[in-house]
């Protein structure tokens, strides 16, 4: 007891320093000298003031009066500030089984207003709950508008909330099965693992679920889908893997996920098969611009040989389409310096994931251009408009002469029979049409030149 009784002595000693430096020291020299000023001679305030006790009392009544002041706010060292606290999540109170809500936002702005440690001692707490109490609301057509709340864990601050009211729309929960089948996503993650493997099949383990949501949102699911997921870095090796876990979403007709269905079960596990499948094609080389007048490419090599085959991996049904892989070189006005040396990359057609090859070095020879003309008998007819069929006009528009420029050994290894001609009927209708011909040659080498066009007559099947 002595012990405390001496810690409270030297702590209201220390308190009457603090006074007495602060306070009392300074208002005594103020006084002092407005009396001095005001009457030298007036005995009776001299008298007064240089009492020790008067000037006590009047320094403990100033303190208490600035005491109170700056207690009741009238006089404030700490300005009120304004924090703002985005994207706070609202907690919906509801029957859950029972009903769907619809058209809820995900979050709220809260703006809290309040002194500074008030504020900081609020954001620290992190228990800014915002409420939207639905529980004795009943499903209707029309929404509701409905006010949230705000738990305040600081009843010192005020705020606002952004929104303060939300219309809502609560509708009666219901169920159906749906057939379930898979979605293949993140291809190209595969690819950065192993771009030589392609997804040959996905066995799930249920073929159907449960999906709960309003009426109305079940009759706009077209389908539902788990998903399976390829950016997983044990798929390395062409077998099967076990997946686990396979998220399961809802899509409308336009292929968007569709958010306030609820799946049972949502997620399901299934097998994945990886395969390699791969296909050996020519690299052709294919030029664009004009030689110098009276030049021909004699030889083509591609890393030094002149047949040169890349490896093509993807999607069996892709790769089977692909005969052949194509890069472009630029042949203006060469010719006359013999021989031109191009670095080219080599891009991967559409369906192919992977390419053994990727660049290459070509080199192109050049010599003295010959013609000669060769006479296609048969006119083909691409793209012919579904319901029609197409005939040539006259006997005179299903043949056509083609003239070949190259080197003489070029052009006397293309025969009458290599070279295709044919019309493109795209966007044709009914009737008959002129429509200029089109070929294609055996060797790149070579340039086709044809100019004539021929009458196709277009009609209904019989």
């Amino acid at each position: 007891m002595a012990k405390f009784g001496k810690s409270a002595v030297s702590f209201f000693k220390g308190i009457y320093k603090i006074l007495d430096k602060v306070i009392i020291t300074p208002i005594s020299k103020l006084i002092y000298r407005i009396g001095k000023i005001l009457n030298k001679n007036n005995g009776r305030i001299e008298k007064f003031l240089n009492k020790s006790t008067t000037l006590l009392y009047l320094s403990l009544v100033l303190a208490i009066v600035f005491f109170f002041l700056i207690n009741s706010k009238v006089i404030s060292f700490v300005e009120n500030e304004a924090e703002i606290i985005t994207n706070q999540p609202i907690k919906v109170e509801y029957n859950k089984e029972a009903y769907v809500i619809e058209d809820l936002p995900t979050s709220v702005d809260i703006t809290l207003i309040g002194r500074k440690s008030d504020l900081y001692l609020a954001k620290q707490l992190g228990e800014n709950e915002v409420v939207l109490d639905l529980t004795d609301y009943e499903p209707r057509l029309e929404p509701y508008r409905v006010k949230l709340t705000y738990n305040q864990t600081i009843n010192t601050l005020s705020y606002k909330l952004d929104p303060t009211y939300v219309y809502v729309t609560i509708k009666k929960k219901v169920s159906t099965l749906k057939t379930v089948d898979y979605d293949v996503i993140n291809q190209d993650k595969l690819n950065d693992i192993n771009p030589q493997l392609t997804v040959s099949s996905v066995e799930l383990n249920t073929s159907e679920v449960v999906v709960k949501g309003s009426q109305d949102t079940l009759d706009k699911i077209a389908t539902v889908k788990a998903l399976v997921d390829l950016n997983n870095s044990k798929f390395t090796q062409a077998t099967t893997y076990e997946l686990e876990n396979l998220p399961i979403v809802a899509y409308d007709e336009n292929g968007n996920i569709l958010s306030n269905v609820e799946v049972v079960p949502d997620t399901i596990s299934g097998v994945v098969k990886f395969t390699s499948y791969s296909k050996n094609v020519p690299v052709k080389v294919l030029t664009t611009g004009d030689l110098v007048y009276g030049k021909a490419i004699s030889s083509i090599t591609i890393n030094g040989k002149s047949d040169f085959f890349t490896t093509i991996y993807g999607e069996q049904s892709a790769i089977d389409k692909i005969s052949d892989v194509n890069v472009t070189i630029d042949v203006s006005d060469q010719g006359n310096n013999g021989a031109k040396t191009y670095n080219v990359t080599i891009a991967k057609p559409n369906g192919v994931r992977y390419m053994s090859e990727t660049s290459a070095q070509i080199v192109v020879n050049f010599g003295e251009a010959k013609q000669k003309e060769v006479v296609v008998k048969a006119i083909d007819t691409r793209n012919v408009p579904d319901g029609l069929t197409a005939n040539a006009a006259s006997k005179d528009d299903m043949s056509v002469t083609v003239q070949v420029k190259g080197v003489q050994s070029v052009i006397d290894a293309i025969k009458d029979d290599d070279i295709t001609a044919y019309v493109d009927l795209s966007g044709y209708t009914i009737g008959e049409h002129t429509v200029p011909v089109q070929v294609e040659g055996p060797d790149t080498k070579a340039q086709y030149f044809v100019t004539k066009s021929v009458k196709i007559i277009l009609a209904n099947k019989n």
